[in-house]
C-alpha cells in the first residue's frame, strides 16, 4: 500500500522559513517523479515544484522561483520544499505526490498518488 505522509507544515510569519517533507513507503521512491502542490478550498490544486527521479532535474512554479527548493533523499524515500520569503499569499494546504516518470510533472492529473496534506499559514 503506497503512503505519502506530509509534515513540517504550521504557522509563520511573513518573511520567514518552513521545510516540508514528504515520507514514501510502498513504492520505487528511486523512480518517482516527486510534486508538490497546494490548494485553497474551493480552488484548483495549484503545482508548486517537483523533482525528476534521479533529483537531475526540478521544475518550480512562476510564483514560488527563487524562494521554495524542492530536493529528494532517495536512501530516505523522502522529498522536501525549502520555504523562504513566505508570503501571506502562500498560505494553503500543501500536498506530496508521486508517480513514476511524468511527461508533465506540473500536471495535476499526471500523479497516481497524493499524500494527506499539510496546512502553512503564513501571517502578515
Amino acid at each position: 500500500q503506497v503512503q505519502l505522509v506530509e509534515s513540517g507544515g504550521g504557522l509563520v510569519q511573513a518573511g520567514g522559513s518552513l521545510r516540508l517533507s514528504c515520507a514514501a513507503s510502498g513504492l520505487t521512491f528511486s523512480v518517482c517523479t516527486m510534486g508538490w502542490f497546494r490548494q485553497t478550498p474551493g480552488k484548483e490544486r495549484e503545482f508548486v515544484a517537483a523533482i525528476t527521479w534521479l533529483g537531475s532535474k526540478a521544475y518550480n512554479a512562476d510564483s514560488v522561483k527563487g524562494r521554495f527548493t524542492i530536493s529528494r533523499d532517495n536512501v530516505k524515500n523522502t522529498v522536501y520544499l525549502q520555504m523562504d520569503s513566505l508570503e501571506p499569499e502562500d498560505t494553503d494546504v500543501y500536498y506530496c505526490a508521486a508517480v513514476r516518470p511524468a511527461r508533465r510533472p506540473a500536471d495535476k492529473d499526471e500523479y497516481d498518488y497524493w499524500g494527506q496534506g499539510t496546512q502553512v499559514t503564513v501571517s502578515s
